[in-house]
């Protein structure tokens, strides 16, 4: 899968920095500058210091499964216009070369709810996945049992210990950046059809 995440930083040069610290314990395959700048950090086949705790449908190991994007943002602005276009680009040549689908594209929020929220409420989801580079909803509206929203996240792949609200919070992050109050219709019918067309890999991965 591909792990996409943002820099929180005030600059590509800082995060650069940073990432290549050893005494930082961090880094990630590629970097993104604000200007679509794309820097090599770590081979793809190598394991990256990018996702930490987290787990994604059956793997729990997310950085030996995983290539991982650092994108230069602080996480209170737009993505620009240029750094988009590189990314899209990047996606297309890891997803070409590792036969990643879309629903393995990820954020750092999805496989880790409640302790990640990048890359963020501005990032634009929804843009990738009309290039193929993502997946969106479709929903169809019709009742729904409010309890069923753990099940049909975890057969998406998010897990988070069975807590509804975390995982509600961490789906809208991506999904919804802008929804607020309690679980809605929308939330459920939007929750399904991603959990009915991409469910998630349940081969019994522990690493």
């Amino acid at each position: 899968m591909v792990v996409l995440h943002y820099t929180a930083m005030d600059s590509a040069t800082a995060a650069l920095e940073r990432l290549s610290a050893p005494e930082a314990e961090v880094s990630a395959h590629y970097l993104i500058s604000e200007t679509g700048e794309v820097f090599s950090l770590v081979p793809e086949e190598k394991r990256a210091w990018h996702a930490g705790a987290g787990q994604w449908g059956a793997v729990t190991d997310v950085n030996s499964r995983s290539i991982g994007i650092e994108i230069a943002n602080t996480g209170f602005a737009p993505f620009p216009e240029p750094q988009m276009v590189a990314l899209e680009g990047l996606l297309q040549d890891i997803m070409r070369r590792w036969a990643i689908q879309p629903e393995r594209i990820i954020g750092h929020s999805d496989m880790a709810p409640g302790r990640k929220i990048d890359p963020g409420r501005r990032f634009d989801w929804r843009r990738l996945a009309l290039g193929g580079l993502s997946v969106w909803p479709n929903p169809v509206s019709k009742p729904f049992d409010k309890t069923g929203l753990v099940d049909m996240l975890h057969a998406f792949g998010m897990t988070a210990e069975n807590d509804a609200e975390i995982l509600l919070k961490a789906f809208r992050l991506r999904f919804r950046p802008w929804a607020s109050g309690p679980l809605d219709d929308l939330d459920l019918a939007m929750a399904n059809d991603l959990a009915t067309r991409y469910p998630v890999d349940q081969l019994p991965l522990t690493s």
